[in-house]
Formats: C-alpha cells, sequence, structure tokens
C-alpha cells in the first residue's frame, strides 16, 4: 500500500485503503480502474432517505421508511397484475404492492429482512405502500436510518450495486478531493456564484441536502457546457480568421437571371434568406450557415440560388444528399429548372456506371453543379473550382464526412463556402448547442397554392376501415403511400415480432382491398435501375400506391400524392413522421395523413404524446419544441453526430439557462483568446479536448 504522498487520480483501485476487493471486479466492469475514474462516476440522480419509523407510528399520506420481515407474498395475474408482500415489525403488518412487476417474486421472499421507502396510504384496517423502494437488509447489525438524509444513486452492474459503489467512493473520496485542480479563473466562479471544482465533487457525492446536491450539479454541468461552446466558439475562430473563400460577387444582372429561372415567386421568407446567404457568398470569410425550413417549405429553390451565384461567378458547386432517391430528386427538379441554360448539372452516385465520366467532368470544371451522395467523398473525386458546398438532411452525415466535402477545395488555405440544410426544424436550445458556429437562416410558411395536410390517429382495430377509406380515394383518380418500419417482419426484434413489412403488406393488399389497384413497393434493398424505374411509373401515374419503407421520407414530390398511411406510427420518430406527411399535400389538394397505431394498454396514461402533438399541428417549429419537451435531445438526432454524447451532468431540458450563460461566456473568452494558449489556460484547453475530443467537429460543419 503506498503512502498519502504516492497516491495520485492515477492510482489503480487495489492500491486505494478503504474499497473492499470484492467490489472491485464490478467497479472495473464499469471502467472504474483508477481513483481519477472513480471519482468522476457521478450519481445519476439524488434520492431523500427518510428516517426510519416503526409500523405502529406511520401515517397515511406521508412518505415513510421502515423495515421489517417479509412473512407472506402472492401474485395476482387479473387486470391490474401485481406482487403483493406482507412485512411485519413487532406485531404489526404493513402491505406491500407492485403494480406490473411480477419480476418482484423471484427478489421478495417470506422470511427477508428488508427496508422499504415510499407513500403510505389507507388500505382496509391497516396502511399500504404502492411500489415502495426496496432495500434487502443481510441482518439486524445494518444501522437503522434514524435521521433523513440525500443518497446518491450511482449507474451500476450485476456484479456491483449503488450502494457499494457509495461506499467505495466514500472511502477514498478525501484523498482525490486535493488533487482536484480548478481549469476556471476564481473571477469566474465567483460571478457565476460557482463553488471550486473539488468543493462540487463533494457536494455531489456527499451532499447534506438537496441544496448541496444542486450546487455541485450546477458546477459540473457549467463545465460541460463552458468546455463544449469553448470548443464550437474556437472552431468557429479558426474557420473565419484563418481560412478563405473565394468571394461571389451577385449583380442585380445575376439575380434577374436567376430569378427568371423559377416558375413561381419566391416568398418573403425564401428572399429574407437568399439576402442572408447573398450576402455571406460575397465576403473571403468562409460561410458557415444553417439553412432550415420545415417539410415542403422551399429550400431546394434557395440552395439553387446560392449554387447558381457560385457558377455564375465561374466556380463550381456541390450539393450533397444522404440517400440515392433524393439525390435523384434533387437532379430531377434542378435539371427541369435549368432546361435550356449553360449550366451543366450532373449527378454522381455509387450506382452510376457512368462514374467515371462524370468525375472527369467535375475534375475539368465542365460540371457547374454537381449533386450526389457519399460517392462524392472518394479520393478520386476532384474539382477544378469549388466554391460553395451545400449539405442536404445533415443529420445524417458524420463530420468526417462533412470535413471530406469541404476538403474538395484546391488548396489547404481555401475552403469552398458551406451551407448544410435540414428539414427538422431545431429547437433553440439545440441550435446553441450542436450548430453554435453556424449562422442560422431559417425559411418559415408554405409556398402559395400548397395544400394543407389534415392527420388522423387511428387505432390497429379499425385498420379495415383505413384501407377502405385508402380505396375511396385511389378510385377517384389520387395516389397514396403506404409505409411500414422494415422490408420484411423478420427483421422486427422481440416486442415488434409482429410488425408486418413491405413484403408481407403487398401480398395482403394485392389479395384484399387494393386488388384491381396498380401498386408497388419500394425499399432498399432494390437495386437502384428498379428503384428509379418504380419511381418514374409512380410519378408518371401509372402505381398508383407505393408500399414502402422510410426510403420516401425524403426526396419524394409526387404532387398527385394525396393519402399516406403510415402502419405502426408508434415505432417511428415524430420528425421522420413529419417529414412522412410531407410527402403528400404537395398539390392543390388537400393530403391526409393517418397514423396506424396499436391502442394504448390499460395501464398506460393515455394516448402516445407524440402523435397526438402530430395530429394537432402541422407546424415542424412547434413540434420540434414539443418533442424536445417530450422525449429530449434524443428525440432529435444521434448524441455521436452532435457533440451531445459527452454530456454526463447538464440536461439540455433543464439548463437551457445554463447553456446561454456557458455560451456567452465562451464567446467573450474565445475573443480574448482565440486559441487558448495562454499558460494558464493550459488546463482548461486539455480538459477541452479530453472531454469532447473529436466530438468537437461535430458541432461544426467540417
Amino acid at each position: 500500500m503506498p503512502t498519502d504522498r504516492a497516491i495520485s487520480l492515477s492510482t489503480r483501485l487495489e492500491d486505494l485503503p478503504g474499497i473492499p476487493a470484492r467490489s472491485i471486479p464490478g467497479l472495473r466492469e464499469l471502467g472504474l480502474s483508477n481513483l481519477g475514474k472513480l471519482v468522476a462516476h457521478l450519481p445519476m440522480r439524488h434520492e431523500r432517505l427518510e428516517a426510519e419509523a416503526p409500523v405502529e407510528e406511520l401515517e397515511a399520506g406521508h412518505i415513510v421508511s421502515v423495515r421489517g420481515e417479509i412473512t407472506a407474498t402472492r401474485v395476482v395475474l387479473r387486470r391490474p397484475q401485481r406482487f403483493e408482500a406482507a412485512l411485519m415489525d413487532d406485531g404489526r403488518r404493513l402491505d406491500l404492492v407492485w403494480f406490473n412487476a411480477l419480476y418482484m417474486r423471484d427478489k421478495v421472499k417470506p422470511g427477508m429482512r428488508v427496508r422499504v421507502q415510499g407513500k403510505a396510504t389507507k388500505f382496509g384496517p391497516g396502511l399500504q405502500i404502492a411500489n415502495p423502494k426496496l432495500e434487502i437488509l443481510k441482518d439486524d447489525a445494518e444501522p437503522v436510518q434514524s435521521e433523513a438524509r440525500i443518497r446518491p444513486v450511482y449507474s451500476a452492474n450485476e456484479r456491483i450495486k449503488s450502494p457499494a459503489i457509495e461506499q467505495a467512493i466514500g472511502a477514498v473520496l478525501p484523498l482525490a478531493l486535493p488533487l482536484l485542480k480548478d481549469h476556471l479563473p476564481s473571477s469566474l466562479l465567483s460571478r457565476h456564484e460557482l463553488p471550486e471544482l473539488a468543493r462540487a465533487y463533494e457536494l455531489v457525492h456527499t451532499p447534506r441536502n438537496e441544496g448541496d446536491a444542486e450546487e455541485g450539479r450546477r458546477r459540473l454541468a457549467y463545465d460541460e457546457l463552458l468546455l463544449l461552446q469553448l470548443g464550437v466558439q474556437m472552431k468557429r475562430a479558426h474557420l473565419r480568421e484563418r481560412l478563405r473563400a473565394p468571394a461571389l460577387t451577385l449583380t442585380e444582372a445575376i439575380d434577374r437571371r436567376i430569378r427568371a429561372r423559377f416558375p413561381f415567386a419566391l416568398t418573403p421568407s425564401q428572399n429574407q434568406a437568399i439576402a442572408e446567404i447573398a450576402r455571406d457568398l460575397s465576403l473571403s470569410t468562409p460561410t458557415n450557415r444553417l439553412l432550415q425550413g420545415d417539410v415542403g417549405s422551399g429550400k431546394t429553390a434557395v440552395a439553387l440560388y446560392a449554387m447558381l451565384t457560385a457558377v455564375a461567378a465561374g466556380h463550381q458547386a456541390v450539393l450533397m444528399a444522404p440517400t440515392e432517391l433524393l439525390a435523384e430528386q434533387h437532379h430531377a427538379t434542378i435539371c427541369t429548372l435549368l432546361r435550356d441554360s449553360k449550366v451543366d448539372v450532373r449527378l454522381l452516385t455509387g450506382s452510376r456506371t457512368d462514374a467515371e465520366a462524370v468525375r472527369a467532368e467535375i475534375a475539368s470544371g465542365k460540371a457547374g453543379i454537381v449533386l450526389g451522395t457519399h460517392a462524392l467523398l472518394e479520393e478520386k473525386v476532384r474539382f477544378k473550382s469549388l466554391a460553395l458546398a451545400i449539405i442536404d438532411e445533415q443529420h445524417r452525415f458524420g463530420v468526417h464526412q462533412r470535413a471530406a466535402l469541404r476538403a474538395k477545395a484546391q488548396d489547404a488555405a481555401t475552403t469552398p463556402h458551406v451551407i448544410v440544410m435540414t428539414a427538422t426544424p431545431i429547437p433553440r436550445t439545440l441550435a446553441l448547442t450542436m450548430f453554435g458556429d453556424l449562422d442560422v437562416t431559417t425559411i418559415r410558411g408554405m409556398p402559395p397554392g400548397r395544400a394543407a395536410v389534415k392527420t388522423r390517429l387511428v387505432p390497429r382495430s379499425k385498420r379495415a376501415e383505413v384501407y377502405s377509406f385508402l380505396r375511396q380515394r385511389l378510385d377517384k383518380g389520387e395516389q397514396a403511400f403506404v409505409v411500414v418500419p422494415a422490408i420484411d417482419s423478420r427483421e422486427q426484434t422481440d416486442s415488434a415480432a409482429t410488425v408486418t413489412g413491405v413484403k408481407e403488406l403487398v401480398r395482403e393488399l394485392e389479395s384484399g382491398t387494393l386488388s384491381t389497384v396498380p401498386l408497388a413497393p419500394l425499399h432498399g434493398r432494390m437495386k437502384p435501375t428498379l428503384r428509379t424505374e418504380i419511381m418514374d411509373r409512380f410519378r408518371a401515374g401509372e402505381i398508383r400506391c407505393l408500399v414502402a419503407t422510410t426510403i420516401v421520407e425524403v426526396g419524394v414530390d409526387v404532387p398527385a400524392a394525396t393519402v399516406i398511411v403510415i402502419e405502426h406510427a408508434d415505432h417511428f420518430g415524430l420528425a421522420q413522421l413529419h417529414q412522412l406527411r410531407g410527402r403528400v399535400g404537395r398539390g392543390t389538394t388537400p393530403g391526409v395523413c393517418i397514423l396506424l397505431a396499436d391502442e394504448p394498454g390499460p395501464d398506460a396514461p393515455g394516448p402516445n404524446p407524440r402523435l397526438e402533438l402530430l395530429v394537432k399541428t402541422n407546424d415542424g417549429f412547434r413540434l420540434a419544441e414539443g418533442d424536445w419537451e417530450i422525449r429530449g435531445s434524443g428525440g432529435f438526432f444521434d448524441a455521436r453526430q452532435s457533440g451531445l454524447s459527452s454530456l454526463r451532468v447538464a440536461d439540455l431540458a433543464r439548463d437551457r439557462e445554463l447553456l446561454e450563460l456557458a455560451r456567452r461566456d465562451a464567446r467573450g473568452w474565445i475573443e480574448r483568446s482565440p486559441a487558448l494558449a495562454k499558460p494558464e489556460e493550459a488546463l482548461v484547453l486539455r480538459r477541452m479536448m479530453k472531454t469532447f475530443g473529436t466530438e468537437l467537429g461535430l458541432v461544426a460543419v467540417g
């Protein structure tokens, strides 16, 4: 055993005093191999342990804590299913019940000594606690909880439980605290009334009350948000101060020629977006802008305007989409708008047989506008003079892919202007966190003449009526989509084993309700040539109904399609459902979106709140904020795509004000010290890089 002086944050668990040998394997499975990692294992939450009292002193309506012996148990299978147990304490009985938790019969047996906590309620002549917290006592030697206290609850595993982790951390915390050097200046801590780093760890691990726990959590949450925002602002400063992009001059004559290409009048919101982007493009400071707008709001027209600005200045522009279907849709739309123009538009995807010829035209500069998928990122794709890169549905691309597209510029000191687009409106809190280094342009409203879409939530028990309604609409000459979560049922797992896939549904509809309707499947396993043929026939009206996976989520624009039926709607994310709904109502006939979902179970609090929200509004921005409130950031993007996966303490829904504070502090800090190169900033720079690493790139365009 080393002396106290020899102990450091890297000291192994085996060399630390006070940690039982039996706890070490479980701690190591959690990745807690040394003192620093153990102390950095923060509580998931804190719970209040009430002072224990005997059963005879308990009062109904109060949160109580009591110990005793389990004398009897039983399982009740009639609804609501429940597990019941009787606890005896000095001849007094307390009834316990766990609803929909039959697994408790394997954990709680007669003869066990336990401590339970929960709200006591009247039950017959005595009292009952429903769904109590339960702790199995090894023997009566375990001390009585004579006073209420706040207890940390840790993420654990099968080999070690939270109380054992609490014991291990409590044993070594006094050794660790003096080793925790603060990376923030005392003036900043004082201004925001934040505790020093060591004190914050002490407060979260051993709080005396709820205030202690929150004070420590607030400091550590601020740390995470500040480090993230420092990285965001550093990248922004690097891009703006060290790199240069081609300055694209836009004259009134060029503006008139571009606008003449659109067979419709641009909306005021589109014009505002164009003005913001054109101002950016006219500068040699690289554009780094997020263009967001609801489904069907006209982002493609704005993107084309920007690309034509680059072409008019003698350069090239590229638009990268996540799927071949979307890239092909962009190609078809843009080629139609630029028919008979001098602009050469080329499409490059992985399935193209003319890829080599297209790459040659890109390298020579002949291809003015290039559209494509991940195939654009291949090493052999080279541009002669790339001035603008646009990334559509940007959240589907990783940071390295975005960086690779940006690197297609001619030399290391030059970078193209970059615009990322999304049809998934982003709540302000997420935008500040994920895209804090981007300028944001928002297109609101819809182009005139766009029909409304009515959304209905229908239980699967009325599925036959839904398809009867669909048949009536198809018989009127309209077209429709039917969307399912998978290609075939066997791909589903456990709880979703009965979900119908594309293949099964096509067979069902062809032999039933839609037997005489021209319909076709569409999914990602199809060869691109067959998929293109089916889409062309659907656009031409030869196919009346497409039975598809979410491959039609984006990139499908068929004005005659007026109805979309989404099977197992509760299996999709809200943003995904909103995108799918946007496939109909793109013409002058109002659209109908039918969400088929399982009815809530007997114990469910009510209908699915996300689906109810979708029924209430077609506004993607309201949906985004509502989804954020319901599900948090996990409902939007993979955390690995956003820099959010390293946020272990901060809760973006809860810590919005803290995020704003950290953002302001980070912006001011980087303005004073763009590279954090001062000696006194070495520790904060090192911890920023360690905390987020490559994720820092995920909050930037590239």
